[in-house]
Order: C-alpha cells, then sequence, then structure tokens
C-alpha cells in the first residue's frame, strides 16, 4: 500500500515509517464512575499530571480498582503517557519505580523490542508543534485524540543506536535552548518596556528644562505666574472661582526658595525634588487649577438623562466618550460635576496604584458630568498649556511626590484633593511649554505610535 500521502517529510533509507501499533501497544485508561467503581483505593494519574517536562506528582489523585484491573492499568517503568483531550498529545514519561495506575484521560504507549520512549516523546512534541497531532484530532470545541486515529499516525523510526544519539543530542542543546528562550525573553520585555521607560526618561528631561534650548529672550515664568495671578483676581470679582483662603507664593532669595503661606515665609529647598533653569519657576498645583470632585450618585428618580465619565473611559492617554454611559442627575448635581474642554481630569481612585493621579486632557466640546473615582481640573488662566501640564503629572519626579500621598484601604488606591492641590509643579515661560509639548509629542509618537497627546499642542497654545 502507497502512504506517500500520508508521511509528513522525508526520511533517511535506514529508516522505517510506523505506526504505534506495529511497534507498541496502546491502552487508553480506566474509566472513573464513583457510583460503579469497586475495589481498593489505588492512585492514578491523569493528564492534570502529564507535562512535556514530565510527570507532575505534586496532586495525585485516589479511585476504587478491581483486582482483576490492576495488571490492565499499572504503569511500569518507561511508559509514554500521551494525553488524548485538552492539550492533546502532550506527554511525558513514567520513570519511577512506585505503583501507580491512570484513567481514561491519558493513552499509555508500552514500546517492543528495547525502542527508546524518549525518543517518542520528543517526535509527539515535534508533531505537536507541526500540528500533526490536532489534524489527527476530533471534535469542534474541545478535541481528542482517540485511539483508533492515534495509531494511524505515522512516525519515523531511526535504528535504536541511533534513537538514543538522538535523544542524548536534543539533552545536550536543552542548556542553549533555555539560554535562548531566556534572551528572548529579556529581550520581549525590554521591547515591551522600552517605550514605556523612554517616555519617563523624555518627561525627566522636560521637567529640568533639558529637552528643548533655553531662549534667553522668553518673558520669565516669574513674570508669567505674576500674570495668571491677575487672571485669577478677575475670576474671583467675577465670582467664577473662590479665593485661595491660603495662598501659596514661591519666590528665590539667596540662592534659596522661599514659600510665603498665610503671611509667613518659610525656606522649602528640602522639597524642591530638582535644579530648574533660572527662568522658571515652582509653583503649587493649586495655584494653577481648581479641583472638583466627581459626582457619587449612581442616578436620581428626578432629573435628565447626562452622560457620566467614568475609569473605563480613561486609556492610553485620552478620554474615549464613544461608549459613554448616563445615568438620571438633577441639574444641581449635574452642574457641579462637570467637565469642559481642555479640562484635565485626574484619576481619584483606582486598583493600581501606577494609575493614581494619572492625568487626562478634555478635547471634546460636549459638556458632560463625571464620577467620584476622578477629579477634575479647571483652569485657572489661559496662560497654562494643559498639555504640559498633564505631562509632568506623568512624570517620575513629579509622581515621587504622589506616591507618598497615594492611601490604599480595601484593596483601593485613592488620592485626597488636599495632596493633589500641594504638589510643586516647574513651570517655564509660556512659549517654552509650547515648544516642549511639540517636542515631546513629535519624539513619543515616534518611539510609540499608540501614545497620545489628545490633540496638536497647536489647538492648546493659548487655552
Amino acid at each position: 500500500m502507497c502512504i506517500a500521502d500520508e508521511v509528513p517529510f522525508e526520511i533517511p533509507e535506514s529508516w522505517k515509517w510506523v505506526t504505534l501499533k506495529m511497534i507498541a501497544v496502546t491502552e487508553l485508561g480506566k474509566t472513573l464512575d464513583k457510583a460503579k467503581n469497586q475495589g481498593d483505593y489505588k492512585p492514578y494519574l491523569c493528564s492534570i499530571n502529564v507535562y512535556w517536562t514530565g510527570i507532575d506528582l505534586s496532586t495525585v489523585k485516589e479511585a476504587r480498582f478491581e483486582k482483576s484491573e490492576l495488571s490492565k492499568y499499572e504503569l511500569k517503568k518507561g511508559d509514554l503517557l500521551i494525553c488524548e483531550g485538552g492539550d492533546v498529545g502532550r506527554s511525558a514519561i513514567w520513570e519511577d519505580e512506585q505503583e501507580m495506575y491512570y484513567q481514561n484521560a491519558l493513552h499509555r504507549v508500552r514500546f517492543y523490542g528495547g525502542i527508546n520512549p524518549y525518543y517518542f516523546r520528543l517526535l509527539m512534541e515535534c508533531y505537536k508543534g507541526n500540528r500533526i497531532l490536532d489534524k489527527q484530532s476530533k471534535g469542534m470545541t474541545i478535541k481528542h485524540l482517540v485511539q483508533s486515529a492515534l495509531n494511524t499516525i505515522y512516525f519515523p523510526l531511526p535504528p535504536i543506536q541511533e534513537q538514543q544519539r538522538i535523544v542524548d543530542k536534543f539533552q545536550s542543546l536543552l542548556p542553549l535552548l533555555d539560554r535562548y528562550n531566556a534572551a528572548e525573553i529579556k529581550l520581549s520585555d525590554l521591547n515591551t518596556e522600552f517605550p514605556n521607560l523612554l517616555k519617563k526618561s523624555i518627561l525627566q528631561e522636560t521637567v529640568q528644562g533639558k529637552l528643548v534650548p533655553q531662549d534667553p529672550f522668553d518673558e520669565p515664568a516669574s513674570v508669567l505666574l505674576e500674570r495668571i495671578r491677575a487672571e485669577k483676581e478677575k475670576l474671583i470679582k467675577a465670582g467664577k472661582i473662590k479665593r485661595d483662603k491660603h495662598e501659596s507664593v514661591i519666590f528665590r532669595r539667596d540662592n534659596s526658595h522661599y514659600e510665603k503661606l498665610d503671611g509667613i515665609e518659610r525656606c522649602i529647598d528640602d522639597e524642591i525634588p530638582f535644579d530648574i533653569p533660572e527662568s522658571w519657576e515652582w509653583v503649587r498645583f493649586d495655584q494653577l487649577y481648581s479641583l472638583t470632585n466627581g459626582t457619587a450618585s449612581r442616578g436620581s428618580k428626578d432629573g435628565n438623562n447626562r452622560p457620566v465619565l467614568r475609569l473605563a473611559d480613561l486609556s492610553n492617554n485620552i478620554i474615549d466618550i464613544s461608549n459613554i454611559r448616563s445615568i438620571y442627575l438633577t441639574e444641581k448635581e449635574f452642574l457641579s460635576h462637570t467637565i469642559q474642554k481642555d479640562d484635565l481630569v485626574f484619576i481619584r481612585v483606582n486598583g493600581s496604584k501606577d494609575r493614581v493621579a494619572s492625568a487626562f486632557r478634555y478635547t471634546h466640546n460636549e459638556i458632560i458630568s463625571f464620577c467620584d473615582h476622578l477629579f477634575c481640573g479647571h483652569k485657572c488662566s489661559s496662560l497654562i498649556n494643559a498639555d504640559y501640564i498633564m505631562f509632568i503629572f506623568n512624570c517620575p519626579s513629579i509622581r515621587k511626590q504622589l506616591i507618598p500621598e497615594i492611601k490604599t484601604t480595601a484593596g483601593q488606591n485613592t488620592i485626597s484633593q488636599t495632596s493633589m492641590a500641594k504638589i510643586l509643579l516647574p513651570i517655564p515661560p509660556f512659549s517654552e511649554q509650547i515648544h516642549i509639548v511639540d517636542k515631546v509629542s513629535h519624539i513619543i509618537t515616534r518611539v510609540n505610535p499608540k501614545f497620545c497627546v489628545n490633540s496638536n499642542s497647536g489647538a492648546n497654545r493659548a487655552k
């Protein structure tokens, strides 16, 4: 009979194509049924014990076997065990002398004439990797390699001595394969982490004024902050924002940093996380933004159906409202917790500490509400570039100030408005903020195309 269409590859002249039933006895194990099985309890193996790396005896079950069944289902040293279902074809050699049996999730192959079971275990792994076993398996969802199908598969059989040489050679290569695998995993991890590590490095250079050249003709940030305070004063007089009862003013004197708060001056050099250029200034976050908590309402009987931003809508550096959910809120609830275009949204509560206080810029025209897992930051002045603030909140040295302020309760991590408000931020001249955002956006999107700045910075230059 010609089997040219049934063999998967060519073999040397001294080798032969064989099926298992020509060179071994194959048997499925005992079918277990607690209601019907009788006899003494005996240990047995099932598919959860059989792995490519060997037999796992950490969990061995027991079942009743009658005396007449013992010889039929007892394992002998050198038996090849093959998984009949699940990970079809997964195989290992029984190498022990202890008493052990097996159940019908496994095929047992017992070879004749000194054939090397370790060679055939390698063959099973080869056939599995090349999907030869999968083609012989039956079933739509859970595959099974039934005994009749297993016994029709053709395997290449070399001389006995060559079988051992193949096994020995493979064993000698295992250390090299392990080293290669470790190197591949390390490279894969590096490729995965590289964009994030580079982003953090770029942001750190950014907040220290090292990313773009300093322009001596830029208006210094000290003047910018005076203009921001003047804008805030107009908003206060118009009743749009409340006056800060504890306004902070940070200034330099005698090569040190001082903060004037409640009429009292104190040196804050020990709080300054790093050096910045002479034209830059340090400022508390609440001098630039007013923070509000989200709504705790899960829906009111009265009111209108309103879209509410959730944690699920914040990912990949953007706010996506395409699948935003709505709940009924009263007019007061809605107006007290709204987000408008160019506001910053911060994560207040999250299971991951790394996500707490992460910043996102809202770029949509639709005015929406937001849930109590979030903060919303409203700019106190048009002289602040929101993308720049968003970037620096994701900078390692700024986040280092935040980490001690994050509290963990019942598996959730949270940060308070007060802690957020007092974070020290480095502020460059306004034109430099724009240059920084352009530069950072260009570099990061080149390294990681999935990164999004929310919009081009030009649209946010004077907002």
